[in-house]
């Protein structure tokens, strides 16, 4: 038997027996190399990319899947049109130097905008929860919290399609997106794990709790992982590589579960650790269907 430990108070009306562990304390994260988004740009290859004011003007009005618009914002003309084009689908802009597009670029000329391909189409929250409706199981979902490192977020993804989750939810902002990078990084798997894109972490675990979802965090603090109930509907969240989970979204949590670190270090890669608790939950759940 596992130790389940349940806070009082009930649980929203669901589909699903929602059933609240306890969890809380000081926030732990989980590291990565330094990257920032500059760094991932820079060194990001030419696959993918759409170079030049005319070749984005038409790649959006063709209806292509763009995940990011870098511009210059000190280029005007028909930059703004783009923009205004780009914000009207919903796609991330990120205002970058004429240094940075040339590096993108590799020296070809970009004309002050450079738009990044997605290597798959995103989905919605609502998409993630009918996956598990359709195939009859309790829902299983990771949540990354603002993790920046697209080889952390391929990793992730790879071990997402392994350990058979429902599906991944990033933010559209200080994430690492569906680029090439995380194509290449996740072996392929984010062409099969359903990515879903939003605004607002905290609004898509409110959503996920209507829905019978518990929300687990991952936090040195937490409970041990293999003494917390994983087999019901759940959902993992992944602190971002600096700084581990947000105030807002910890905040929110039903549940913080932890791993014991035993050596001279005190934290792991985000992806290694999102794996860990990924693998928990299956094998959890490979014991209820016994």
């Amino acid at each position: 038997m596992y130790n389940k430990k349940y806070n009082k108070g009930s649980a929203k009306s669901s589909g699903y027996d929602r059933k609240r562990p306890s969890g809380g304390g000081e926030r732990k994260r989980y590291d990565a190399p330094e990257r920032s988004a500059d760094d991932d740009i820079s060194s990001e290859s030419t696959n993918g990319l759409i170079i030049g004011r005319n070749p984005v003007i038409e790649a959006m009005k063709a209806g292509r899947e763009i995940d990011t618009l870098y511009v210059n914002s000190d280029s005007g003309g028909s930059i703004v049109t783009i923009s205004r084009m780009a914000r009207d689908r919903g796609i991330v802009i990120k205002k970058v130097n004429d240094e940075k597009l040339t590096a993108m670029s590799h020296g070809a000329a970009h004309q002050g905008c450079i738009a990044s391909g997605a290597c798959a189409s995103y989905v919605t929250v609502e998409d993630i929860l009918e996956i598990s409706r359709k195939k009859g199981t309790k829902p299983f979902i990771i949540i990354c919290d603002e993790i920046e490192d697209p080889h952390n977020l391929g990793a992730i993804i790879r071990t997402a399609d392994a350990a058979g989750a429902d599906g991944v939810i990033i933010p559209k902002r200080r994430s690492a997106s569906l680029n090439y990078t995380v194509e290449k990084t996740s072996a392929g798997a984010a062409s099969w794990v359903p990515v879903a894109r939003v605004p607002n972490i905290p609004a898509a675990i409110d959503m996920l709790k209507d829905n019978g979802v518990w929300i687990y965090g991952t936090d040195a603090s937490g409970e041990n992982y293999t003494n917390v109930a994983l087999d019901g509907a759940a959902a993992l969240v992944i602190g971002s590589e600096g700084f581990g989970m947000g105030r807002l979204v910890r905040e929110k949590c039903d549940c913080l579960v932890s791993l014991p670190m035993l050596g001279k270090i005190t934290s792991l890669n985000a992806s290694v650790a999102a794996g860990i608790f990924m693998y928990e939950t299956v094998r959890q759940r490979s014991k209820i269907q016994k």
